[in-house]
């Protein structure tokens, strides 16, 4: 028994030299990274520094082609504005007349022009027209619409005035669109123009039925709804055909 333990503590004293050794080892290759580089932020390997690659355990160079600079996270690079990267250089970006760099390393045409292939056309702007927002395209001045290329002056009809978009036309107030004209809105006795002021609704306590508003008898114990063209039973009775009778399964 005696043995056997001496042998177990015997073997505990040759092994931990060696596992001392293997630790600090462990620590040194950590410890220790390859030239041009540097251990990371929590100590759990390496990374190279900025304007290095990492190639097989160790940090070569960057080449930076002409016209070019490191990008942001200091391992890749990018083309100096004005150029754009071309199997593996950096070629400058040719400008045709009446063009400008846009931010994507490309370029667009100037207000007036429209891109075409590799140049910047001008916008043929007919009378009556202008160049709109995007500035490539041109739209017809209000009181014109357009057809093909070119802006004609809308025809207005008798009480017609030009829409909000001022490339259509809408009828005054009391009067309804129809084909090219401007009828006017019949509304028959007991009716008015509704808000749009191109239909007619009945007045409270009528219904609309073909061009007509009729009036509707209301029975005892009923009322008229709140839209004025239905009408309801008072509470405590319930509706019986055209009746109002007691509800007695309020009871």
């Amino acid at each position: 028994m005696r043995t056997g333990w001496r042998r177990f503590l015997i073997g505990l004293l040759v092994l931990a030299p060696c596992t001392d050794v293997a630790a600090a080892q462990g620590v040194a290759e950590r410890a220790a990274p390859p030239p041009n580089a540097h251990m990371t932020r929590y100590g759990s390997g390496w990374e190279c520094d900025r304007g290095y690659r990492s190639d097989q355990g160790s940090c070569v160079s960057i080449d930076l082609p002409q016209n070019a600079y490191l990008g942001a996270t200091g391992r890749g690079w990018e083309c100096n504005r004005g150029y754009r990267k071309v199997d593996g250089a950096c070629v400058q970006i040719e400008l045709p007349p009446h063009a400008f760099l846009s931010r994507e390393n490309d370029w667009a045409c100037e207000r007036g022009y429209r891109r075409t292939d590799q140049s910047c056309v001008a916008v043929a702007v007919p009378e009556n027209a202008y160049l709109d927002a995007s500035g490539d395209r041109w739209s017809c001045e209000r009181g014109f619409r357009r057809t093909d290329d070119s802006c004609i002056p809308l025809e207005l009809p008798p009480e017609g005035y030009v829409g909000r978009s001022g490339n259509n036309w809408e009828c005054d107030r009391g009067y309804q669109k129809r084909g090219g004209s401007c009828i006017a809105v019949e509304v028959p006795a007991n009716g008015y123009l509704d808000s749009s002021g191109r239909d007619w609704a009945c007045e409270r306590g009528f219904r609309r039925e073909d061009r007509s508003c009729l009036a509707f008898r209301v029975p005892a114990r009923g009322h008229l709804d709140y839209s004025g063209n239905r009408w309801t039973c008072d509470p405590g009775y319930r509706q019986q055909g055209v009746t109002c009778i007691e509800d007695k399964r309020l009871d």
